[in-house]
């Protein structure tokens, strides 16, 4: 069963302005089948993965491309980074032309890739300005219960408030959304009926063998494995380098290239410290957190999601949810929230024990935002006073946990249901 992606329209509407669409996402999240299903019909298909394919691409791009011939979608374009500069010479081509002859332009070619890590570099270096980039992450929970949707998470009160006027909202109780993180988002294991175990293993061995492989040292695959298992308990928690590189057996250098890897891999999301004044009282270690519970929840070995809502985990497998969420958000809507200046995330600590689950810089100030694992007691007094020596206005608050709508904590700090973060 295909489930829509929320990504969709904005990606056809971009399709009429773009001659290049490049596709970045971890593997099995549904890439290549969204985009058959959106341009299948009029574009031919080729992937990297073909022995053939590949080694002519890489022996003679540019008598590919004459070959398979464009409209293109090419999928694991990383594997053929030669290609990108023969692409390059025929998008400039075509503008040339449409320019002279006062013809629109057209989408040509719609390139995908599960290793952001080998792909960027050359996508920056040959694509620039000639492709619109987009992210696919594993479904959302808002994906997964169809519902339409406003755009990315916005934190503001009304925005908010005007959502869940015209949307409603469905309550999720604890036990349900630990089911959706045990679970995860990967479309083809919430579609069908697949062994559970199976599938997460079959992943992470494709994901090594066809992402990993070619970057790390032959015999460090099983280290590797090692080394995402142990990074998933550390989900939610700031990075401590020299722990990972004490337990894995690993230097720290490999540590911070390996965690880079996840990273661009689509695996992980790495979320910096707020320092706005570069004060020596903040913490300036990065957080870092999976994009898809599911898979994380599998290399922790939890047996199902009453075991692991019991754990001493689950705050951060809680945190980690709503982070995930609130980035695929911005990914759905077309948006890298790490490259625009608004609403970009953050998280707070500082040495005087003051801490922010999330910050989202806007162009009005900042959102301070805290996540908790159920509707617990949060003091009326709870304010952000802390934050505003930094001299920047500090926006309403939000408490985002398991409520049914959005309530006032106190005239500074609101609650917010979790399904608000998709609408």
């Amino acid at each position: 069963m295909y489930i829509t992606r929320n990504i969709e329209k904005t990606i056809i509407d971009t399709s009429k302005q773009f001659a290049c669409i490049t596709m970045y996402g971890a593997r099995q999240v549904g890439k290549s089948t969204m985009i058959k299903k959106l341009f299948g019909d009029k574009f031919a298909y080729v992937t990297f993965d073909d022995f053939n394919a590949r080694g002519l691409a890489k022996r003679n791009p540019k008598m590919f491309l004459e070959t398979y011939e464009y409209p293109i979608i090419i999928d694991e374009v990383q594997k053929v980074p030669e290609i990108l500069d023969e692409i390059k010479i025929i998008i400039d081509n075509k503008k040339y032309e449409w320019l002279n002859s006062g013809k629109a332009s057209e989408l040509l070619f719609i390139l995908t890739g599960s290793n952001q890590f080998e792909l960027q570099d050359k996508i920056v270096e040959s694509l620039a300005g000639r492709t619109a980039i987009f992210n696919l992450s594993s479904l959302s929970l808002i994906e997964q219960n169809p519902k339409v949707t406003k755009g990315f998470f916005n934190p503001d009160l009304n925005v908010l408030k005007q959502k869940q006027k015209e949307n409603g909202i469905k309550y999720y109780t604890r036990k349900e959304i630990f089911e959706y993180i045990f679970r995860g988002g990967m479309p083809e294991y919430v579609s069908n009926s697949i062994d559970r175990n199976e599938f997460f293993s079959s992943y992470l061995s494709t994901y090594i063998e066809k992402d990993v492989k070619s970057i790390i040292n032959a015999d460090s695959e099983y280290i590797f494995l090692q080394f995402i298992s142990y990074v998933a308990f550390k989900t939610g928690c700031q990075v401590n380098y020299d722990d990972i590189s004490r337990n894995i057996g690993i230097d720290v250098k490999t540590v911070k290239k390996w965690l880079s890897i996840l990273k661009t891999s689509g695996i992980i999301t790495i979320i910096e410290p707020y320092l706005k004044n570069r004060s020596n009282r903040v913490i300036k270690t990065p957080k870092l957190y999976f994009m898809d519970t599911g898979l994380c929840s599998y290399l922790c070995r939890w047996n199902d999601a009453k075991q692991l809502e019991e754990s001493q985990m689950a705050g951060a497998f809680y945190e980690t949810y709503v982070i995930s969420e609130i980035i695929k958000s911005f990914y759905n809507d077309g948006i890298d929230p790490f490259l625009v200046p608004n609403y970009k995330p953050y998280y707070y600590r500082d040495k005087d024990g003051n801490e922010v689950d999330l910050i989202i810089e806007s162009i009005d100030g900042i959102y301070p935002i805290e996540i908790k694992k159920g509707i617990n007691p949060v003091s009326f007094n709870k304010i952000f006073n802390y934050l505003k020596k930094y001299d920047i206005n500090v926006l309403t608050g939000l408490v985002i946990d398991s409520c049914e709508r959005i309530m006032p904590i106190n005239e500074e700090v609101y609650y917010c249901p979790i399904p608000l973060i998709g609408l």
